[in-house]
């Protein structure tokens, strides 16, 4: 599939520079690189992310990000010890929002990935990383942090697509799971079902954006 040029965002836009966002506070990842010359960046995708497993609010994510890691901290490290990993965004369960790398850039967090018959996610997509277990709930406070982020993001990005790490890798992944309430996000944003991963979206009449 031919990919588009990605489309312009304008200039002027108060809540962006250089592709970070002015609301995010700003933790800056080594983990990143450009983006192909012809990346459409139209998709989003939403992970989940706790370290150690089902422990929040420590520093360990963010060391993850930043290869800060001490991999003896813990027996579950050494299953990730040497990976180098990113996402452009990691919201924490009280709805803090950080950014680790501009959506300019192409972050590390897709993997081997497919999707709207695309391989290679982390090209053309907005990595979005919430504090929390595969398939566990999320809190108010993140929902809202990220329902504000989507929004700039769609206003910015010709962002067409919504989808979960378990959708872009199902053979691999299964993150964030059936604790995330795709319904929830899709009414927030006022989107139609299509936007999001086939069966998970409620069917309205939303204004086409």
């Amino acid at each position: 599939m031919t990919k588009m040029p990605v489309t312009p965002a304008p200039t002027n836009d108060p809540l962006w520079s250089q592709g970070w966002y002015h609301f995010a506070a700003r933790h800056a990842s080594p983990n990143f690189g450009s983006r192909p010359p012809q990346a459409h960046i139209d998709l989003i995708v939403l992970h989940s992310i706790s370290l150690p497993p089902g422990q929040y609010g420590g520093p360990e994510v963010p060391q993850f990000f930043n290869n800060q890691l001490d991999w003896q901290a813990h027996p579950y490290f050494r299953q990730i010890k040497d990976l180098q990993v990113s996402a452009h965004f990691f919201i924490r369960r009280h709805g803090e929002l950080w950014q680790l790398v501009s959506c300019n850039d192409r972050a590390w967090h897709a993997g081997c990935s497919s999707y709207r018959g695309r391989s290679n996610c982390n090209d053309d997509s907005i990595g979005i990383e919430l504090e929390g277990m595969e398939g566990a709930q999320f809190e108010d406070a993140q929902y809202e942090s990220l329902h504000a982020l989507c929004a700039a993001l769609m206003q910015h990005y010709p962002i067409h697509h919504l989808a979960g790490h378990e959708h872009i890798a199902p053979v691999r992944k299964a993150d964030p799971g059936a604790g995330f309430d795709w319904v929830r996000l899709q009414k927030n944003l006022g989107l139609e079902a299509r936007y999001l991963p086939l069966g998970l979206g409620a069917k309205h009449h939303a204004k086409e954006r």
